[in-house]
């Protein structure tokens, strides 16, 4: 298995972008992306011809697109056909949910508290889901330095509650990318951990986001595993409920080389801190010399947990990295 750095929201002139699908690889692949997904708004012809821009780029492109609605904006990938966004409403959403499952697609809240009319059109969501089982993802960061943007806060915060009633829902970043204009901005990227069993890269990365196999971070790959004497668990994996009885070791790795000479946070000061349903489960002082951080912990009480690294960013103390979750089965 591989961690692969992918950008997951992203669009050209086919919709509202101001770049060619090449345009936007070529500017992925300059960025220490190998993967990146196109999600025009109502429309999937921005992929033609995405073959010749992955053999000419190296960079794998997933098929997807923004459904665009005045409720909303719903990012589905993994589809390699249309399937209409026209009949969502704002109460049947979960239709809509699971048209896009039974065509092979993943689904996923765009930006769920970004400013909405009139300053963007269903940019905020109102949908009512039914069945939060059902929703793939929520992406908690969008855009640029996304950690200090108090709409990500609430995207973040959602995810957490949602992780707290029992949901198993992934969460990513996405750029929202329109425009290959220069930024010195700090930029999210969400890691995949891929299988590599079978099919293309595209085909392992939506496996892998489905699975919640990811990781999001501005900076170093922040990695976690929750290890026994008999077992292993890596993001995204289930812990039987047999086994909360067990004292676990969580082991955090920050790789300060991933992207190297794309990003510099100089004296970050960082911290890993492992958080759960229970809170905060320990916090340890971080440094580029070194790569894993333990932590022992009781399983019994938890039903969820993730790792995230700390550090300051431009004179803020912010989030730098996340995990998404290790889950353990209810009793």
């Amino acid at each position: 298995m591989r961690w692969m750095a992918c950008e997951l929201h992203s669009h050209t002139f086919h919709s509202d972008g101001r770049q060619s699908l090449s345009e936007l690889a070529r500017g992925a692949k300059a960025l220490g992306f190998e993967c990146v997904a196109l999600t025009d708004h109502n429309t999937m012809t921005g992929l033609l011809g995405k073959e010749d821009v992955e053999r000419e780029t190296g960079v794998a492109i997933i098929s997807g697109m923004e459904w665009t609605t005045f409720f909303g904006h719903m990012v589905t990938i993994g589809l390699t056909d249309f399937v209409d966004w026209r009949p969502a409403g704002p109460g049947d959403i979960d239709a809509g949910i699971a048209r896009v499952h039974a065509a092979g697609g993943i689904a996923g809240m765009a930006h769920p508290f970004r400013i909405g009319s009139p300053m963007c059109t269903g940019c905020f969501w109102e949908f009512e889901i039914q069945d939060w089982e059902a929703l793939d993802y929520i992406e908690v960061w969008s855009g640029t330095f996304p950690s200090i943007k108090t709409d990500n806060a609430r995207a973040f915060r959602l995810w957490t509650d949602k992780l707290n009633e029992g949901y198993r829902i992934a969460a990513t970043s996405g750029r929202d990318w329109h425009a290959q204009d220069a930024t010195d901005d700090p930029v999210s990227v969400t890691y995949l951990l891929l299988d590599e069993d079978e099919g293309s890269a595209t085909e392992q990365a939506v496996r892998a986001l489905a699975a919640g196999r990811a990781a999001v971070t501005m900076g170093p790959l922040l990695t976690l595993e929750l290890r026994s004497e008999s077992a292993r668990y890596r993001i995204g994996d289930r812990v039987p409920k047999e086994a909360r009885g067990w004292r676990y070791e969580a082991v955090a790795c920050v790789d300060f080389e991933a992207r190297n000479g794309l990003w510099a946070f100089p004296d970050a000061g960082y911290e890993v801190i492992l958080t759960s349903n229970a809170g905060p489960l320990g916090e340890l002082r971080a440094k580029p010399s070194q790569r894993d951080y333990r932590f022992d912990i009781p399983g019994g009480a938890l039903t969820w947990i993730r790792a995230e690294l700390r550090g300051t960013v431009r004179g803020a103390r912010t989030t730098i990295a996340f995990t998404n979750a290790i889950y353990v089965d209810a009793e």
